[in-house]
């Protein structure tokens, strides 16, 4: 299959497949994760909760989570800008809240653990933000779409296809 540009003229890549669908493989596995990212979701803001998944999904380079998270954050009624910065939050502070600054920099510390432990200040600064059921719900929420990312990079899940809310 060959996608065109939105002239209709010019060749895209031609899509890659997956190369497994692990769900169907795993069904159980598949469940248990479905419940434990609804079960870390519980008392967070969606579009903050958004926001994370895109973060972790950026650093863990998942295709089919930004694509996924990036539509779920829209339709949850996250601004297109706040979504193309994210990337670059460090420059762009302004757009986000201190609240979010503190989930953002913590997402990286959990996702990025080869550059060593989360550092007492970055911990410091979400336990500020964040009571401590709610601090929870965040690394539970962080934990889980690192582990969705695993699954998405390792069997190269297709992006482009997802429509918002499809999995919940």
């Amino acid at each position: 299959m060959t996608n065109t540009d939105t002239t209709g003229t010019l060749p895209y890549a031609a899509e890659e497949p997956a190369r497994m669908e692990w769900a169907k493989h795993a069904p159980e596995v598949y469940k248990a994760m479905v419940r434990l990212d609804v079960a870390a979701r519980q008392g967070l803001d969606p579009k903050l909760a958004e926001l994370v998944k895109i973060r972790a999904s950026q650093l863990n380079h998942c295709a089919f989570c930004l694509d996924m998270h990036s539509k779920d954050a829209l339709a949850a009624g996250e601004s297109v800008e706040r979504i193309i910065q994210l990337s670059a939050w460090e420059e762009s502070r302004h757009f986000y809240t201190e609240k979010e600054i503190a989930a953002i920099e913590l997402t990286e510390a959990v996702t990025v653990l080869t550059e060593g432990f989360v550092p007492d200040e970055v911990y410091e600064r979400a336990a500020k933000q964040f009571d401590e059921a709610e601090l929870s719900q965040l690394i539970a929420a962080i934990a889980v779409i690192n582990a969705w990312n695993r699954f998405g990079v390792t069997c190269r899940m297709t992006p482009g296809h997802y429509q918002p809310g499809q999995h919940h």
